[in-house]
């Protein structure tokens, strides 16, 4: 697909003149005759390249550049000039321009210049899809995020994989758990043996001592011949046990004498079985409480628990709304053949906005769908799901999606000192931040930090 240029200047002979030149070198090119205008279309439209005149009424060149990085972070501007100074050239670039020009402008130049930034761009999305298929190939494949919640998951996933420690990742539905679980094994000693995932809720009671610890000829009705079970398949490997809170406490027994011993005795067998296998261990449900109602060994819990990985849910991480959506474009174009290349902007602020209870999985399916149903290469509001169209979306919401974070943030931040009380050490927790990263939030976000008296409510 050829690149898509905006040219924007007041002076109508130049922006014809240079459309064009662009449409007859084969690039899509449309026009504006001021900043404003300009705006306008890059908020509706991506443009790989925008060339804009440096001095132009109401909105300049750089004051264009400036708030374009909102709407089109991944656009990249050249600016043209009329005053050849240098001071001029160097704050245009010093404020983010990839190149500049002098007018009057010549055509082969403009040319020249277009072509090298098009193979800057080029080579930029062939890093970043190596960066990502080498990132896949070390275990953390499809962990998308760069928010502080989990940048604290990925430093621990670094901490922990190179140990055989046991660890309980925690989180609701839709958060990761298996995704986490892969990146400890493939990043650690083991990643050359088995990692084997087993959901304990899925298993009938019934069945799952014989599938995860093996049985003998004859040892039951339908044991027709020796089976070997998973902690043995997964010796020298991972076993990965999803669900594990839904695990009967008869088997609980024998779970823990693997992680104490290393060993277990299959289904009417006399001899134990020796096994070498790292246990990751995942649960949605609060094990602790469990442990209290005697659903949940003590003593299990403890050892599963060595290191425990907390997911934020969706909710809790916005910031990473916009990485995953184009994410999950980029995996669905390929796998469906459609030439999808992102959201327009009220898109992307309506799912910021959404209440994600089925968490990364939901936004998934969501964009699955929108994929399938996009009439454009853009996908729009009107191409989601009629429930998410009508949940938590306000024409009001401001246009710059690094003012709608900021306000997700503060209401979130809000939310969860009120929950526990203006208790900033407690909420701190809950965050996953620390307690001077906190107060410094609450400062830049203008939060009180004492609970308002009663005749302020």
């Amino acid at each position: 697909m050829s690149a898509k240029v905006l040219i924007v200047d007041d002076e109508k002979v130049i922006r014809d003149s240079l459309e064009v030149l662009l449409k007859d070198e084969g690039y899509k090119a449309e026009t504006a005759p001021d900043g404003e205008e300009a705006l306008a279309k890059i908020k509706a439209e991506n443009y790989d390249i925008i060339i804009t005149d440096i001095k132009m009424p109401k909105i300049d060149g750089i004051e264009l550049m400036q708030q374009a990085k909102n709407l089109s972070p991944d656009s990249f501007f050249i600016i043209m000039t009329a005053y050849a100074s240098v001071n001029t050239a160097i704050e245009a670039l010093r404020q983010g321009a990839y190149d500049y020009l002098i007018k009057p402008v010549e055509f082969d130049d403009v040319i020249l210049r277009l072509k090298r930034l098009i193979s800057y761009k080029r080579l930029i999305s062939e890093n970043v899809s190596l960066r990502q298929r080498l990132s896949s190939e070390a275990g953390f494949q499809n962990i998308i995020g760069k928010s502080e919640p989990m940048k604290k998951v990925f430093d621990l996933i670094t901490r922990v994989a190179s140990t055989n420690s046991n660890v309980l990742i925690v989180g609701k539905s839709g958060t990761g758990k298996e995704l986490v679980a892969k990146a400890i094994h493939y990043n650690g000693g083991r990643k050359e043996q088995i990692f084997l995932p087993v959901n304990c809720g899925a298993i009938s009671e019934n069945l799952i001592e014989s599938e995860l610890f093996g049985h003998k000829k004859g040892s039951f009705t339908g044991a027709t011949e020796d089976k070997m079970g998973l902690f043995k398949v997964a010796d020298g490997g991972t076993i990965f046990l999803d669900e594990i809170g839904d695990l009967p406490l008869n088997l609980q027994v024998k779970l823990l004498r693997v992680l104490e011993d290393k060993q277990f005795i299959p289904v009417g067998a006399t001899r134990p079985v020796i096994t070498d296998v790292r246990i990751i261990a995942a649960t949605n449900q609060n094990l602790f409480e469990k442990v209290k109602t005697n659903e949940f060994r003590e003593d299990l819990y403890y050892r599963l628990n060595v290191v425990e990985i907390k997911l934020p849910t969706l909710n809790e991480r916005r910031e990473d709304i916009p990485l995953l959506v184009n994410h999950f474009i980029e995996k669905f174009r390929t796998e469906m053949g459609r030439k999808i290349i992102g959201v327009d902007n009220d898109t992307m602020r309506l799912l910021i906005s959404h209440d994600w209870r089925g968490g990364v999985r939901e936004l998934e399916n969501i964009i699955e769908r929108a994929i399938i149903f996009a009439r454009d290469e853009i996908i729009t509001v009107n191409d989601l799901s009629d429930y998410i169209k009508g949940n938590n979306f306000s024409d009001a919401f401001p246009d710059s999606l690094k003012d709608a974070m900021r306000i997700f943030e503060r209401e979130h931040i809000i939310k969860t000192i009120k929950k526990y009380e203006y208790d900033k050490e407690e909420a701190a927790k809950a965050l996953q931040i620390g307690l001077s990263s906190l107060y410094r939030k609450m400062e830049e976000l203008d939060i009180p930090t004492k609970a308002p008296k009663e005749s302020e409510q």
